[in-house]
């Protein structure tokens, strides 16, 4: 039980101060002291700053998929997803322009997998498309909302992101759908 208090208490410690400075102003020394513990119990819990931001991510996306509820669609879905980054844009924007802009994108990649897996498959239930094709779908979506976000990022994180994401919706509205049906005659 203290372990796990201890774990959540660095995590909120670092998304909190991700959320003032970049990634690299960011010290084990710093954490440990706003986290009222030792450097030694820090690493204890984490091999250094960069496993901690791992298992942040990590603890988000497991999240995702435990509250994740079948009858929304991908863009609420998607949203609800991303509850994270729109929390928390200022550390998604000290992420993406550190070292670790990799891990970020893996993580929002993983996401995205993860929203248009669950959402191609449900659609696929009653069309019936090759699982080869069901998994082409869902990773042409997952590759496009990837970037998109990553756009996003790169460019300030000015628009609104429920308008953006509400929008692709509205554009590309029954492609799923029409591109398994046509896994049959392929």
């Amino acid at each position: 039980m203290a372990k796990q208090y201890t774990k959540e208490t660095i995590q909120s410690v670092f998304i909190e101060m991700l959320n003032e400075r970049p990634l690299s102003k960011i010290t084990i020394k710093e954490i440990a002291e706003r986290s009222e513990i030792n450097r030694n119990t820090f690493y204890y819990h984490y091999e250094d700053i960069y496993e901690l931001l791992s298992e942040i991510f990590q603890k988000e996306i497991e999240t995702f998929i435990n509250e994740y509820n079948d009858t929304l669609s991908w863009e609420d879905s998607f949203i609800s997803a991303s509850r994270f980054a729109l929390e928390n844009k200022k550390a998604i924007y000290h992420i993406y322009n550190s070292m670790q802009r990799e891990e970020l994108r893996d993580y929002i990649y993983n996401v995205a997998g993860e929203v248009m897996g669950k959402y191609v498959e449900r659609v696929n239930r009653n069309i019936g498309a090759s699982k080869e094709d069901e998994i082409m779908v869902k990773e042409f979506y997952q590759c496009a909302l990837t970037e998109m976000v990553l756009r996003w990022i790169s460019t300030g994180m000015k628009e609104d992101p429920n308008l953006v994401i509400k929008r692709i919706g509205k554009l590309f509205d029954g492609n799923i759908e029409r591109s398994l049906s046509r896994s049959g005659s392929l």
